[in-house]
């Protein structure tokens, strides 16, 4: 089997896992090395579904000892198999590179063996790329639970973000689709990423030089819909993990039917996207709004309407707090506004410094006056003509876009490029592999 041939079954493997990112490390280009890394993002290409694809997403292997039942790798799925030496895996890196199609990698991996085999293939992957190539983009790499402490270690120096998939909301869903992987293999790995990490910061201090252990830090993944668990239990272990862990993001996959299972969804079953974008608008509250989990949903209600946002769901279960005062009040309670953002909070703090608001104000500061008009006041006034009812409430929030998307389009992720582009590939530039064989 040719390295294209590999290229195609195992970036189509990869493209069912969405923690993908690509930002929050800095590395300036070096004589004779290859390439830099901005904190600001490197992405600028996006799939159908928004996901960016500027990065090479690839997997080392979809060879996989273990037999989760949600995985298209596992090992009990008949599927074609492929794996990439470290040597085809750091040329088809650069090689990639240097022809502009990437700016950096995506790297995991089905379990070759075990673990710790698996994640020497991976540290020999990368330190030919920054060790031989002095390959200086962004690198980021999953963890594979189980692996030895020293081997995860030697792992974080290479990369920029690391990354351990939780994959499943509770204990008792991962013992039912995925025997093999145990809680504690799991939170184990991202102890130690998070200990490497406040040792590095406190070594930094004291040394220039000192080498970086994962500066973006590290994120995970679960699974939305392969189980029953509720949106409030997704949403309390995602709250969780931000605070004991400290993780920079968590990821929420739709679960796509890919393997018939009698514990899972039918084939036919659509993933569930809405859900998907309510619980990151949910994160994005939690990491950006002062909302905890508790707040947002609770046991009597666990799961969230589909046809409001969380923000808009919590103001109207608490209509008690509304009106709000824009030109009084806190700035904590202007994030809770539903259409007042993060930056339209910060400049109507800033302008009122200068003198009231009106409504007319507010929209030129970027409000989304549509929903904020039924939960604010300007000089003690609500917007002239405005009847606040319950269903003229619930009728305006839930606007067309919000109806139209309880059946959300499907999608399909693109493949890093399609037949005719893989077949003007040899014309794209004249880099070689070793042994002058094109890739």
């Amino acid at each position: 089997m040719d390295v294209m041939e590999k290229l195609e079954i195992l970036t189509a493997s990869a493209k069912y896992d969405v923690a993908c990112t690509s930002s929050g490390s800095s590395r300036n280009s070096q004589a004779g090395g290859i390439g830099n890394t901005v904190s600001m993002g490197i992405c600028h290409s996006f799939a159908a579904d928004g996901r960016c694809i500027s990065l090479l997403k690839v997997l080392m292997t979809n060879g996989c000892v273990y037999d989760c039942a949600y995985c298209v790798n596992r090992k009990s799925n008949p599927a074609r198999r492929a794996a990439f030496t470290p040597e085809e895996l750091a040329d088809l890196t650069l090689q990639f590179y240097r022809r502009n199609y990437i700016e950096g990698l995506f790297l995991s991996s089905g379990i070759m063996r075990n673990p710790d085999y698996t994640t020497e293939q991976m540290i020999a992957a990368l330190e030919l790329l920054r060790n031989v190539y002095h390959f200086r983009g962004y690198i980021h790499v999953k963890a594979i639970p189980g692996a030895d402490d020293a081997l995860l270690s030697r792992l974080g120096l290479l990369a920029d973000r690391m990354s351990v998939n939780i994959e499943l909301p509770s204990k008792e869903s991962l013992g039912r689709l995925a025997p093999d992987k145990s809680k504690d293999s799991i939170l184990k790995p991202m102890s130690l990423i998070k200990e490497k990490i406040n040792e590095n910061r406190s070594d930094l201090v004291k040394y220039n030089h000192a080498p970086r252990f994962a500066p973006a830090g590290q994120s995970t993944q679960m699974i939305v819909g392969a189980t029953p668990d509720t949106d409030y239990r997704i949403l309390t272990l995602t709250e969780g993990l931000y605070r004991k862990y400290g993780l920079k993001r968590v990821f929420f996959s739709a679960y796509t039917p890919v393997v018939e299972h009698s514990l899972l969804p039918a084939l036919d079953t659509k993933p569930p996207l809405l859900r998907e974008h309510r619980l990151y608008q949910a994160d994005w509250l939690l990491r950006f709004y002062g909302f905890q989990a508790s707040e947002l949903l609770d046991e009597a209600a666990p799961n969230f309407n589909p046809l409001l946002d969380p923000k808009c769901g919590w103001a109207v279960n608490h209509r008690e707090q509304f009106p709000v005062e824009i030109n009084l009040a806190p700035y904590d309670m202007l994030l809770r506004v539903p259409g007042i953002g993060v930056k339209s909070a910060q400049r109507i703090v800033k302008a009122r410094r200068a003198g009231s608001l009106d409504f007319h104000s507010l929209k030129k500061l970027g409000v989304v006056l549509k929903r904020a008009q039924f939960f604010i006041t300007c000089k003690g006034k609500m917007l002239e003509g405005l009847k606040v009812g319950e269903h003229t409430l619930l009728r305006s929030l839930m606007s067309g876009q919000e109806l139209a998307s309880v059946e959300p389009p499907q999608y399909e992720q693109l493949t890093l490029f399609d037949d005719t582009q893989l077949a003007a590939l040899p014309a794209a530039g004249p880099a070689v592999l070793k042994g002058g064989e094109w890739i």
